[in-house]
């Protein structure tokens, strides 16, 4: 995996192999529709940058499984509370663990993915998260991506993202992720699902996904990953600065 060979003097613990023109960690925020991409992109821009990487999506998913298992009723506050307070989350590179069980596999089920759509709009869950996401900016630089990570969660962020793609191309990609895990699902059924979300998404009281006014929209139709990546790792050049890269 190539690095990006970068200036470490200003802050040699805090920015990961970046040129930090302060001494705050680097945020990097990539926001963006379900299935454009975002996940892939950021871990791989966290990789080049020598940075972490933050799944702020899994940890959404993780308090949702943790409320299907217990039946919660997620418009009952006292429940809402309840089941938060019981909630530890840790996350390990690409993994993530719900009071010591790792979940990451669970978390990824259609069924998951239908409750998160439910958890995220509570009030109480978004405070819970954003404030578990702040806390650990506020220690290490990272990519961070969701759907208002540069507006709501972070905007003072370095460098936003906001990544596009067609709604087809979404749910094709959505669609490989399923079978590629064996659960059986039509691309019919994504792409329907995908369309709702869309619409959920963006009509939520709070953290709704929109694109900020200072992020930079990249279209990911018929690019590969790492072409993505470049396109990011050149405009955080110009923004932030590095050296040249090293292989």
């Amino acid at each position: 995996m190539k690095r990006e060979k970068v200036d470490m003097e200003r802050s040699p613990s805090r920015c990961g192999n970046v040129s930090c023109e302060s001494t705050r960690p680097l945020v990097v925020t990539i926001d963006g529709p379900a299935g454009a991409g975002k996940s892939t992109v950021a871990k791989k821009l966290a990789e080049r940058l020598g940075i972490r990487y933050l799944d702020t999506g899994a940890m959404y998913r993780a308090v949702a499984l943790a409320g299907y298992r217990q039946g919660v009723n997620w418009q009952d506050d006292a429940q809402v509370r309840r089941l938060l307070q019981s909630i530890e989350l840790h996350i390990e590179e690409d993994r993530i663990f719900l009071n010591g069980e790792d979940v990451s596999d669970l978390i990824r089920s259609p069924e998951i993915t239908r409750e998160t759509a439910r958890a995220a709009d509570v009030f109480q869950v978004r405070e819970f998260l954003i404030a578990q996401q702040r806390a650990i900016a506020s220690r290490e630089s990272l990519v961070t991506e969701g759907r208002d990570q540069g507006t709501l969660v972070f905007p003072d962020a370095h460098v936003k993202f906001f990544l596009v793609a067609s709604p087809e191309e979404r749910a094709r990609r959505r669609w490989r992720d399923f079978k590629r895990k064996g659960i059986d699902i039509s691309y019919e059924k994504v792409l329907e699902e995908l369309l709702q979300r869309d619409e959920q998404d963006s009509r939520r009281p709070f953290g709704a996904l929109k694109k900020a006014p200072d992020a930079i929209e990249i279209h990911t139709d018929g690019l590969t990953v790492d072409q993505v990546v470049d396109i990011l790792l050149t405009h955080i050049r110009k923004h932030i600065g590095t050296d040249s890269p090293s292989g």
